[in-house]
């Protein structure tokens, strides 16, 4: 069975978060900040629409909206890793974690702004570590442990 939309939605919303942070070289936190939940849940609501842009186009559009500055967390440079995760397979793993803490889809946009503003990030930012590929499951078990296992 595959994904639903709302999965598929929230999906979207992460990598473009991610790839807003990584092209302004801001954190998770700072986007979150500075775009507010309400814009969040606009663009989620119009994140099958936002999926048909060009993700750069889409970018380009919110950096500018919301203005956001460009930044210091460069975390591509500090990778090692000659193919680091791209901001769809980053994506993919914090959906992942938000769809295993929430009790509906309607918690989404809540258990987004906590996932990314949360300690186990930096953790993932982490490219030269395995921590962003390791099993859904182990993930959920450190997010809620507050701690790497």
């Amino acid at each position: 069975m595959g994904e639903n939309q709302k999965e598929n939605d929230i999906f979207f919303v992460c990598a473009l978060i991610e790839y807003i942070a990584r092209k302004t070289k801001n954190t998770k936190k700072q986007i979150i900040e500075k775009i507010g939940k309400e814009e969040i849940i606009k663009i989620y609501n119009l994140a099958e629409v936002y999926h048909c842009e060009n993700i750069d186009k889409v970018s380009d559009e919110l950096i500018e909206k919301y203005n956001i500055k460009n930044g210091k967390y460069d975390i591509l440079s500090k990778t090692i890793n000659t193919n680091p995760p791209t901001h769809w397979d980053i994506g993919k793993v914090y959906q992942r974690l938000i769809i295993m803490i929430s009790k509906s889809d309607s918690d989404y946009i809540d258990k987004l702004i906590e996932v990314l503003t949360s300690w186990i990030i930096p953790e993932f930012d982490n490219y030269n570590s395995s921590m962003y590929f390791e099993n859904p499951s182990y993930i959920l078990a450190c997010y809620e442990e507050g701690k790497i296992l």
